[in-house]
């Protein structure tokens, strides 16, 4: 068993030459400037109009800032390592980021959950949305999001952090909890009991949004209204939900009993929950949604005008 405060992970994701890692350098790097610049633009764009700050915008602001949060916890490292020669991490850097890689995982799951109450209340109940959707309750829901994620992170960091390693090589390009949960020498059952316990908690969240969505299209089926409403904020939402949810179970699922397979196809589908929703949530929702899109082109278009000098 190593000292865990001299022990160094090793990450073995990236093998590839070094031609190859710069032309990865490259994509990865074009990908994180837009991730930042399409989700920075949407959270100045709803912070700045006034006339955006309605609930569902602030909670679509803090899903593109959760989204940022993500990117950041996984990009600057990858980009480091694809033109550095050796691919380590210290075993405080990789607690560090396993524990904003999943309070952004939490945080986004939460985020969403709180999205389709904020739906189902505007469809369902419309003429109750303006009281039970007060400034509050917006920051009540903002602060649950929050705390819950990151509680649930610190449980699970604490449980990894107490187990003693014997081993120092990572299968990714990043650090999960699974990956150095699997380098342990001792009793993991509790580590397994909250990964299950986390599991039932995150099923609960789903089944509480499948029970929105029926709703919403109960309702959207008897009102055109409704249904236009349903296609514009609720249609987003659902793609966002499943491209998340649907990368992530690939990953867990990858990750325990997947084979092998092309190094890089690997990196790629292990890293796609950090790479696709951050990128395509302000996009998807930027398009759909009248309010912001003509808010951004306006933004951009608007050419201030040059005061002329006085005769």
């Amino acid at each position: 068993m190593q000292n865990i405060s001299e022990l160094v992970f090793v990450l073995q994701g990236l093998n590839d030459s070094l031609t190859n890692r710069q032309i990865y350098f490259t994509f990865a790097l074009t990908l994180y400037l837009f991730t930042i610049f399409v989700n920075l633009t949407l959270i100045a764009t709803i912070c700045l109009e006034k006339a955006l700050h309605e609930p569902i915008y602030i909670f679509l602001c803090n899903l593109c800032l959760n989204g940022v949060c993500g990117a950041s916890s996984f990009y600057p490292k990858l980009l480091h390592d694809l033109l550095a020669d050796s691919h380590v991490i210290t075993y405080t850097g990789c607690l560090s980021q396993i524990f904003v890689v999943y309070s952004y995982v939490f945080c986004e799951f939460t985020s969403l959950t709180v999205m389709a109450y904020d739906r189902y209340l505007a469809i369902c109940k419309p003429l109750q949305y303006r009281t039970l959707m007060t400034v509050q309750r917006v920051a009540q829901l903002l602060l649950l999001t929050w705390s819950f994620s990151l509680l649930e992170t610190v449980v699970g960091v604490c449980l990894t952090a107490r187990l003693p390693l014997c081993g120092r090589h990572i299968q990714k390009i990043f650090c999960t909890n699974w990956e150095v949960v699997k380098l342990s020498c001792s009793d993991t059952t509790v580590n397994n009991i909250y990964g299950f316990v986390l599991m039932f908690s995150h099923l609960l969240q789903t089944g509480l949004i499948l029970v929105s969505y029926t709703r919403l299209v109960r309702a959207s089926l008897r009102l055109h209204s409704d249904r236009k409403k349903f296609i514009q904020t609720c249609l987003p939402h659902l793609i966002t939900l499943l491209v998340f949810t649907g990368s992530l179970v690939f990953d867990i699922m990858y990750s325990r009993y997947g084979g092998s397979t092309l190094q890089a196809l690997q990196n790629m589908l292990a890293a796609e929950f950090l790479v696709v929703p951050p990128l395509i949530n302000p996009i998807i929702y930027g398009i759909n949604l009248h309010q912001i899109r003509s808010r951004i082109l306006h933004n951009f278009a608007h050419k201030p005008e040059i005061p002329k000098p006085h005769s």
